[in-house]
């Protein structure tokens, strides 16, 4: 069955919690890492706290996502919103940018093992930016790790921003920190 995507609803709680299972999706994060606000310590968020974050703001219509599901089984996750929602990338120096009120950001993916490689996030990616353009946004931002020199594939755990390849293969470009670990790739949409 091919795999579909959709946008998260605030009654998809459920399918978020069973995607991510109980770790988070990875380390405890909850899709909250960007979002944490100044003076906030990542070690007292995540994990329980990330998780009740994250649920409030989809029940309460405040979080934006993708949803990928083979069926009816949830099988993938991809997060967007205006840049200014994930306050982290606006303290990144290496991030840092001249127009973030226009910018959309694209910041994390999370695919179920056994469906990766197989083109869930970019079909995630073509929904999340079909859904910013549907928003009136014109620029689409993420910031993918930057390919490993020896050519190998980003280590799972490594790769919950998106591989570079995927964004430069929708026509994203670089467009800041091009020789750093977490590169700015752009879209205008």
């Amino acid at each position: 069955m091919p795999v579909t995507t959709r946008e998260l609803l605030p009654s998809d709680w459920p399918h978020v919690a069973s995607l991510f299972g109980t770790n988070g999706a990875c380390g405890g994060c909850w899709c909250m890492a960007w979002r944490i606000e100044k003076g906030e310590k990542w070690k007292e968020v995540k994990g329980d706290a990330a998780r009740e974050r994250l649920r409030a703001m989809i029940e309460d219509g405040r979080a934006f996502a993708i949803l990928a599901f083979d069926g009816d089984v949830p099988v993938g996750w991809c997060s967007f919103g205006p840049r200014r929602d994930y306050p982290r990338i606006d303290r990144a120096p290496s991030l840092a940018c001249d127009d973030a009120d226009r910018v959309w950001s694209i910041p994390c993916f999370f695919v179920r093992k056994g469906f990766r490689g197989q083109g869930v996030s970019t079909a995630m990616l073509d929904a999340a930016t079909a859904a910013i353009r549907s928003r009136g946004g014109t620029v689409a931002e993420a910031y993918p790790a930057k390919p490993p020199q020896d050519g190998k594939p980003i280590p799972s755990a490594f790769a919950w921003s998106g591989p570079r390849a995927m964004f430069d293969a929708d026509g994203f470009a670089v467009v800041g920190n091009p020789d750093g670990g977490r590169q700015r790739v752009r879209k205008v949409l």
